[in-house]
């Protein structure tokens, strides 16, 4: 049984949650967002939270339970996102590496011959601090996370010099490159 799809998703005042057959819509102080509902489960709501729950018989199977899990995941993530939002925040390494805001689009110089433009989506918003740090900001969960993927896949960060974007908290694994001894011509 999935310990997740347990839990009962708190729904905090202002914000209204529309089940129907077809889709989950929430709509909150920061928006609104939808999803088609997934199959085979049941979706209960109360006057201040829904619960997700599938059939007796079927708690052994596996299908089942894996919808049972992301069906509560996918509404608490809606739930969050019209009430608080999401971030991602991403960081430039390197020698003359820099982002700019010009209008709705987001400028990247990052080493190559041209500067690479990113338009601003609908729903999604850029910021740019000290040039270096870019934050990607919105309400859907995957739309913030697929554009934030998409800035770094731009220029991702090499392991040698770690030259590239990445995200706040990201770790790069280093080499080490050629070893000074045998490099300058072997015997």
């Amino acid at each position: 049984m999935s310990r997740i799809g347990k839990q009962p998703v708190t729904i905090p005042s202002g914000v209204e949650v529309m089940v129907d057959e077809a889709m989950i819509r929430v709509k909150g102080p920061k928006g609104e967002l939808s999803i088609v509902r997934p199959p085979l489960v049941t979706i209960e709501q109360d006057a201040n939270e829904v619960r997700v729950s599938i059939p007796e018989d079927k708690k052994g199977d596996r299908i089942y339970k894996s919808y049972y899990g992301l069906t509560r995941s996918l509404i608490n993530n809606l739930v969050l996102g019209v009430t608080q939002g999401y971030k991602k925040e991403l960081e430039m390494k390197g020698i003359g590496y820099r982002a700019a805001m010009q209008g709705n689009n987001l400028v990247l110089n990052v080493g190559y011959s041209h500067q690479v433009n990113i338009p601003q989506e609908e729903g999604i918003t850029f910021n740019v601090v000290d040039n270096v740090n870019i934050t990607v900001e919105g309400i859907d969960k995957q739309r913030v996370g697929q554009v934030a993927a998409n800035i770094r896949k731009v220029r991702e960060p090499e392991p040698y010099k770690g030259k590239g974007i990445r995200y706040k908290d990201e770790i790069v694994r280093r080499k080490s490159g050629k070893s000074g001894k045998g490099a300058k011509g072997a015997k």
